[in-house]
């Protein structure tokens, strides 16, 4: 007999189970390829569980368009194997092609879908960027009676998380009238990934406490991430210690949880010592030191265990490169992030968008932004963490213009926003004061259903604070169902910054009735609530509590808010007192809080004091020598005050020029002093000649104490009639209906002379005018303001 005879015989000799052994023997796809030549030669291409088998291999090894070709061939595929195709075809990212074989079973066959059918095109509809695919299968589930099956459930409740659809996960898990470790694991993970970190551990808590399901690795090392990134050692002492108890304390991805929990609360001789208890570390453990040494500014020794890593012949992932790319403490670091992002050049992950994204970040964060946005532009796949780093680092760079258009060029790219990503917008919108476009990311957050989100819910409260609406803010802060410092603090802070400091007190009693700790930025929002609002004895009652009875170690920034508050109310020898007696050494916010002072009460003899000092400290501040200047004029010391401008002209040190932006609707209007750029410039100024003649009748006074002192008396009401902000009020007047509210924000500091001038155009023309300066909010409502002159 010869060879291919031989051949023909050992073929002929092959059962159906005999191909079923080869099948699962085979390593790759060749093999399977030469195995389903013998499965046809044999007769068994029409075998269904061999084929189903063939076809199940196939996609194992992501050849998923050789396994629909079979698949096509199949006279009469069973509902089984439709199962294994939209499954495996979903595992080689291929949703599009899982979606389609399930409407082509649903409309052209007589099988029915079981709930497997839809457990896998859930799955595989999370992959789809449009999110009407899993709604629609989720209506379709619950119209054939699958609404309440356990394996379509987890699916579901993925499915919604995929989407930041924190609210349906939260109301399809509830439904559930019976819930696995799986259906409760996938929800823990689910809103630790939508940054739903406390409700992840009350979630888990509730699974610990009486659910009658097991836990499991999964379980324990899912809610890790929360407590790490609330930084809550002892919740995770309490989760480390449950797992001990359940004798899954040892499991790899138990221990690599737990070192990432220390390693973010600072402690990294525990993290050391977890990661030698692993006899075996695998590369998520080194993944995992390696981002915990970062984290804690420590570079120099994830440095050595990424090269340790390397020695030993591991693959580095995405996971060890963004570990060691140092976003958190960038700063120093430039040269150490250009050599990683050249190792990932050279290496070829830098494609890998977790790679990109970091870089992006660390970049934006080192004031790098041009060689972040030339990374952003070059990654070809743009996922929705690289728009959010990018969005987030022109906001952090005040580039809100530059932010606000990348937002709306992602709308164009149809990728959906996230929470994080309009935390970003509102933080932008906060910035310039862009109340409309507040607004509408409002509506757009109630539409995508964000507001449940706390850390979406503390931006918006922020964003209303800073763009004048104090009232809408304080509606969302008491409609909010949870409420964590953070929150607190922005509308205690918000209060602050409209000068309501007793509101701001009342809050700050409340918040320590609700059993609240209290964070050092509390403290720091409640004393400058007080020094913008004259409230001495409050201010130093609460710094002393901060200091005596919660232990807190002030911060420059306290001691300044205290300098303020003293130097306001016209205690400056005891402000300078309170600097003498400071633990630390004063910085400039310090002295330049005393220099502020002394500008209120006209005291040059600490004003040059404090000058000298941050002259020293901070030289090319040009602001404290224009206000040292002013100080010296209003003294009628000209000869030194001129000294003081020439020292800035001779430095070549800018003064930022002032600014105002005014928004009729959703249009904005940008004035600067003297402008003659507007349309309207002819009307605009005839009014001001107007309405200057009608507040002199009612009693106003230019106030040009601060103006040049070389020029006519004439010429400097001229100077101080152009600022920018009355530009913009006056344009404010013209476009908008009697008794309309007008709404300004100023760059710098509004000036004595249009603060006053303001206060009597309200008066006269019977409107509310909001004023937003670089320190505070000025709410002029007939002839008065809310700062009561104090600011």
């Amino acid at each position: 007999m010869n060879c291919r005879s031989l051949a023909g015989a050992v073929i002929q000799a092959l059962d159906r189970n005999s191909c079923l052994r080869l099948l699962e023997d085979s390593s790759a796809v060749s093999h399977l390829a030469q195995t389903h030549a013998q499965v046809v030669v044999c007769g068994y291409k029409n075998d269904i569980s061999t084929i189903t088998k063939l076809i199940h291999k196939l996609c194992d090894f992501k050849a998923v368009a050789y396994a629909r070709a079979l698949f096509l061939s199949v006279p009469k595929p069973d509902l089984f194997l439709f199962n294994v195709l939209i499954r495996g075809s979903s595992n080689c990212g291929s949703p599009l092609s899982s979606v389609s074989l399930f409407t082509y079973l649903r409309n052209n066959t007589y099988l029915r879908p079981d709930n497997f059918t839809y457990a896998f095109t859930v799955s595989a509809s999370s992959g789809i960027p449009d999110e009407k695919f899993g709604i629609l299968l989720h209506a379709q589930a619950v119209v054939d009676g699958y609404g309440s099956d356990l394996f379509v459930g987890s699916s579901l409740v993925d499915f919604y998380f995929t989407f930041s659809k924190v609210e349906m996960a939260q109301k399809v898990f509830d439904r559930m009238l019976e819930k696995d470790t799986v259906l409760w694991n996938t929800m823990i993970s689910g809103l630790v990934k939508n940054c739903c970190y406390e409700d992840s551990i009350a979630v888990f808590a509730k699974m610990a406490a009486g659910s009658g399901v097991r836990l499991d690795p999964t379980s324990v090392s899912s809610v890790l991430p929360a407590a790490a990134e609330l930084q809550l050692l002892n919740i995770g002492l309490g989760i480390q210690c449950l797992s001990v108890k359940l004798g899954l304390s040892s499991h790899v991805h138990v221990l690599t949880g737990l070192i990432s929990l220390y390693s973010k609360c600072g402690d990294m001789k525990t993290s050391k010592a977890l990661f030698e208890n692993i006899i075996r570390p695998d590369l998520i453990s080194y993944n995992a030191m390696i981002s915990g040494y970062t984290t804690n500014a420590d570079s120099e020794s994830s440095l050595r265990l990424f090269k340790e890593l390397l020695g030993l012949g591991f693959q580095v992932n995405s996971s060890t490169i963004v570990g060691l790319i140092p976003v958190f403490y960038p700063f120093g670091h430039l040269l150490l992030t250009c050599g990683i992002h050249g190792f990932c050049v050279k290496s070829g992950i830098i494609s890998n968008p977790a790679v990109s994204t970091a870089l992006t970040t660390a970049y934006s964060r080192l004031n790098e932004i041009e060689s972040a946005r030339l990374l952003f532009n070059e990654s070809k796949e743009k996922t929705l963490a690289s728009w959010n780093a990018m969005i987030s680092g022109y906001t952090k760079n005040g580039l809100t213009e530059k932010a606000i258009s990348l937002f709306q060029d992602m709308q164009v790219s149809k990728m959906d926003p996230n929470p994080v990503t309009v935390t970003s917008i509102l933080s932008a919108c906060a910035q310039i004061g862009s109340l409309s476009l507040g607004k509408w990311v409002y509506d757009m957050i109630r539409r995508k259903g964000f507001l449940s989100n706390l850390y979406v819910l503390t931006a918006l409260i922020d964003m209303y604070t800073k763009c004048g609406s104090i009232e809408d803010a304080r509606k969302l802060f008491d409609d909010a169902p949870e409420k964590n410092v953070v929150t607190w603090n922005t509308m205690i802070s918000g209060y602050g910054l409209h000068g309501h400091g007793q509101e701001a007190i009342d809050l700050f009693d409340e918040m320590m009735k609700s059993n609240i700790v209290p964070s050092a930025v509390t403290f720091l929002s409640v004393l400058y609530a007080c020094s913008h609002a004259g409230l001495v004895d409050e201010g130093q009652k609460i710094f002393h509590s901060m200091v005596h009875d919660f232990g807190f170690e002030p911060l420059s920034e306290h001691y300044a808010c205290m300098v303020d508050i003293l130097g306001r109310a016209g205690k400056l020898e005891k402000a300078l007192e309170f600097i003498q007696t400071m633990t630390v050494e004063p910085s400039p916010p310090v002295w330049g809080a005393l220099l502020g002072a002394c500008m209120i009460h006209k005291n040059t003899r600490l004003a040059q004091l404090a000058s000298e000092k941050l002259f020293n400290l901070d030289p090319e501040n040009v602001g404290y020598r224009v206000l040292l200047s002013n100080i010296l004029s209003v003294d009628k010391k000209y000869a030194q005050a001129a000294s003081v401008r020439q020292v800035v002209k001779q430095r070549n040190l800018v003064k930022t020029p002032g600014a105002t932006l005014l928004e009729i609707g959703d249009i904005p209007y940008v004035f600067t002093a003297g402008d003659h750029s507007h349309p309207q410039k002819e009307a605009i100024y005839a009014l001001l000649e107007k309405l200057s003649g009608k507040i002199l009748e009612a009693g106003y006074k230019p106030e040009t104490m601060t103006a040049l002192h070389d020029v006519e008396e004439e010429e400097k009401e001229l100077i101080m009639r152009i600022h920018s902000e009355k530009l913009a009020i006056t344009f404010g007047l013209i476009q908008t209906n009697p008794g309309i509210e007008i709404r300004i924000f100023k760059n710098l500091r509004v000036c004595l002379d249009c603060h006053s001038w303001t206060k009597f155009v309200s008066k006269i023309t019977e409107r509310v005018i909001v004023v937003r300066d670089a320190n505070r909010f000025h709410h002029f409502r007939d002839g008065a303001c809310s700062c009561g002159d104090y600011w």
